[in-house]
């Protein structure tokens, strides 16, 4: 059962409207409703708020990392454990093909479901999550092959053990390493990205962000109770931070925009995850036309323009 976030309940009451007049076979209907469905469309979500926007990225029927897994890669196989502690589950490694291309693919995990959840730490990985990723990457490296990451999370586990076992050093270690990695690396928000939890997998050649992810210092939650102590500015706080994916491509801070469909990844599941595999496969034959210290190089400028300040 789809969910509906409080600005698509008109679209709600026209889809209600829809099955049932396909229910009683009325054509004449359907037509009808169909025009005015994709009126409302239109109407929707070309005027969404940036506070709308977080809430499409949060959204529980957005494809997860997972969903990317099953839908673009073939002959995929899950790799575990960082070597030194355990095998987190909020973050996932495959290795497999998409389309002809091998490819490492890296992502947070949120899960679905209370036992998924919990299981995936609502997508909050722990600093052995870090490592695996580190790891695999390193992996890629060895056999020459490229790493697509997928980035989806509130942020890094801020627990005691997260932080005895070195989350810091963790987040901090992926920054460097992934800065000077030699195969190609593309990396995408395709939902929520939480600060360091985000970064530490969002350091590539390219870094894309989907129409309607955010990609945030601190959560807009976070941000209202610092500034205002008050919960119910987090609206407010959503606008000042500059999250959206249009926010940080004018500021330079991404690549690119994957323009995922209008009604959102969460309504059009197949649409969304297509268009992030275009990119990948786009993308990927002009960092592959680059030698290898030409592209090291232009990440270097990439990552080294970033941050501007006034005197």
């Amino acid at each position: 059962m789809a969910t509906y976030l409080d600005f698509e309940k008109r679209l709600q009451d026209i889809e209600s409207e829809l099955e049932a007049a396909k229910a009683r076979a009325d054509q004449a209907a359907i037509e009808i409703l169909e025009k005015e469905l994709q009126k409302e469309v239109a109407k929707t979500y070309k005027n969404l708020s940036d506070y709308q926007k977080l809430q499409l990225a949060r959204h529980p029927d957005r494809p997860y990392a997972l969903d990317y897994v099953r839908l673009i890669m073939r002959d995929y196989y899950e790799i575990h454990g960082d070597r030194c502690f355990r095998d987190d589950p909020a973050i996932i490694c495959y290795v497999g093909y998409i389309d002809d291309q091998k490819t490492m693919l890296i992502g947070e995990q949120k899960g679905r479901g209370t036992k998924n959840k919990l299981k995936r730490n609502f997508g909050m990985p722990h600093p052995e999550g870090y490592r695996k990723a580190l790891r695999l990457a390193k992996m890629a490296e060895k056999f020459d092959i490229p790493v697509l990451m997928l980035i989806d999370t509130p942020g890094a586990y801020p627990g005691i053990g997260a932080e005895e076992r070195g989350q810091s050093e963790a987040i901090a270690r992926n920054l460097f390493e992934f800065s000077k990695l030699r195969v190609p690396t593309v990396s995408i928000v395709i939902g929520e990205g939480g600060s360091g939890g985000a970064l530490a997998i969002g350091v590539a050649d390219k870094l894309a962000m989907m129409r309607y992810s955010v990609f945030s210092v601190i959560s807009p939650e976070g941000c209202a109770a610092i500034l205002w102590n008050d919960p119910s500015k987090v609206e407010q706080a959503t606008k000042a931070l500059k999250i959206t994916a249009e926010d940080l491509k004018e500021l330079g801070l991404i690549d690119d925009i994957i323009d995922e469909p209008l009604i959102g990844a969460h309504r059009d599941k197949e649409g969304a995850v297509q268009k992030v595999k275009e990119y990948y496969l786009k993308t990927l034959q002009e960092l592959k036309a680059m030698d290898t210290d030409e592209r090291l190089q232009k990440r270097y400028e990439k990552l080294m323009s970033m941050g501007r300040f006034k005197e």
